[in-house]
């Protein structure tokens, strides 16, 4: 499966791709077995990232693979839709997603989001605004978010 280790300002971000789409963009995670091999996807995803960490305004549209049940699949497509820059509960993203007591179940599919950064997983924060939850970390994401924050000005 082609991999590439891009190496951000919050460490080493793994990207996978099926050849079609990106299926996976983890920090610190494991990359598949074997050797690093690009393609059209990784390269593509790269570079969004890169200009993306360089503190460019992107708008990530490399496609992606996520799998994941339906429940899932509709709280990620959701997550894509929070603007640049911006922050929503999980109350909020439960409502989105059709159903507004499901503030503890959007946090669970949140948290199985397999592609950080380009699917804004970050963006979600607590009822109050504060940070909660994130699988790279909480300083991670108060990274990202403050990296959006000064970026918005550029969208």
């Amino acid at each position: 499966m082609p991999h590439v280790t891009l190496d951000t300002p919050l460490g080493p971000l793994v990207l996978v791709s099926d050849g079609q789409a990106l299926t996976a963009a983890t920090f610190d995670g494991s990359p598949p077995a074997g050797h690093e091999e690009t393609d059209a996807v990784l390269d593509a995803a790269g570079a969004q990232l890169a200009a993306y960490f360089a503190g460019e305004p992107v708008a990530f549209d490399v496609p992606v693979r996520l799998g994941g049940t339906p429940f899932q699949a509709s709280v990620w497509a959701a997550l894509r839709a929070i603007p640049h820059g911006e922050t929503i509960s999980y109350g909020t993203l439960a409502a989105r997603v059709g159903d507004p007591k499901a503030a503890q179940a959007v946090g669970a599919a949140n948290g199985q989001n397999p592609v950080a950064v380009v699917v804004p997983c970050h963006r979600v924060v607590g009822a109050d605004g504060s940070l909660t939850g994130y699988a790279g970390g909480l300083d991670r994401k108060r990274a990202l978010l403050d990296l959006e924050s000064r970026q918005r000005s550029l969208f």
